[in-house]
């Protein structure tokens, strides 16, 4: 007998590892999603599995669900493309290559190995890299991996009943109230609808930041590890303003996706030719030969962002029967998981493996920055 009734709003990969998470912890699950399973932001993402040292609670984050991923992989079907890459932090200069010593540090004190490379040893990792760069640091176990299929084989192992192509209008006090009028009741709901997600459940402090992506035609080894520059973390932490960076993926296609650029505020799905330009003339300031692959497609994705940068999770404020999983940013793809294991640990009041605290939505005051929603 099942524990309780949990709606989940959304279908994307935090919304399908909630429904999954919830099921197995015993609770009847539906899951509704107007569009389609693994679409919005989940469809957009790069798919980069990579523990972060923004914070504390953010490399708790992502470190507990990097290791998730890593003990589902097995699990997944081949068409999840899920690869241990390992990501390789660019350093430009001397000024980054402190930078690259700090990181090395603070991993190896929290157990992650990493290794130093000089600029002969990036050379040899990444041929494809211009000359005169200082060197890097490698991180051999982040991964990557292909979300749509993810997000698909979390909810078809979750059993939950998928409620599909009705836009979901309100929820709150147990009920999912939709476009027609119809409407379910739930013990609990779980708002994990990414963007709509402050529509739904007003007050919440999150605002769209877009981003492109370009994918080429096939060069298989062109590139070996997802390669970020160390200047992504000035440009990525910026919380204001259109900013780039070099972000380059190889997939197992042979493929190379290329990112990454950030506009806060913006929500049309168009892609911005001026935005992607100067993109791309980042990407290629660190790999000239870019500018001789073929690209087959561009496109965008528009992603909820919090103030601090990290996610909402937990309780709302003012209603006790919805949960939040929402504000993912740029790492919904990589936090999924831990996402789910959170939203089960708070709705059967079992231990987590991680503090649930700084990811609480009621951090959030009566603020200014509750107004502010892009």
């Amino acid at each position: 007998m099942a524990k309780g009734v949990v709606i989940v709003v959304g279908a994307g990969i935090v919304g399908a590892a909630c429904a999954d998470a919830c099921a197995r912890a015993g609770y009847e699950v539906t899951v509704c999603e107007a569009a389609g399973i693994g679409g919005g932001a989940t469809a957009a993402g790069m798919g980069h599995l990579v523990v972060m040292d923004d914070s504390e609670a953010q490399f708790a984050l992502t470190d507990r669900s990097q290791r998730l991923w890593r003990t589902l992989a097995p699990k997944l079907p081949a068409a999840a493309e899920f690869a241990s890459s390992g990501t390789i932090w660019v350093a430009a200069d001397a000024e980054e290559m402190t930078a690259v010593e700090q990181k090395h540090a603070y991993y190896g004190e929290r157990g992650i190995e990493t290794t130093i490379l000089d600029a002969a040893a990036l050379a040899r990792e990444e041929p494809n890299l211009r000359g005169g760069l200082a060197g890097g640091l490698l991180v051999a176990s982040d991964c990557v991996v292909y979300p749509p299929v993810a997000a698909e084989f979390l909810l078809e192992r979750s059993g939950a009943t998928i409620k599909m192509g009705e836009p979901v209008v309100a929820l709150g006090q147990g009920e999912v109230r939709f476009r027609s009028g119809a409407a379910l009741q739930a013990d609990v709901i779980v708002n994990a609808a990414g963007m709509a997600a402050g529509r739904l459940t007003p007050g919440l402090p999150i605002r769209a930041r877009k981003g492109h992506l370009l994918i080429t035609d096939r060069y298989p080894g062109w590139v070996r590890h997802q390669l970020v520059e160390l200047g992504y973390l000035k440009s990525a932490h910026s919380q204001d303003g259109d900013s780039v960076a070099f972000n380059a993926q190889p997939r197992p296609t042979g493929q190379v996706l290329i990112g990454s650029s950030r506009q806060f505020g913006v929500t049309d799905a168009a892609v911005d030719r001026a935005m992607l330009a100067r993109m791309l003339r980042r990407a290629e300031q660190y790999m000239p030969a870019l500018a001789g692959l073929s690209a087959i497609r561009t496109w965008t994705g528009v992603r909820a962002a919090t103030p601090d940068g990290l996610p909402l999770i937990g309780p709302a404020r003012e209603d006790a029967t919805v949960l939040v999983a929402s504000g993912h940013e740029g790492l919904g793809i990589t936090t999924a998981l831990v996402t789910g294991e959170l939203i089960a640990a708070i709705l059967t009041g079992g231990a987590s493996a991680i503090p649930p605290e700084p990811y609480l939505p009621t951090r959030f005051q009566e603020t200014e920055a509750y107004g502010h929603h892009g």
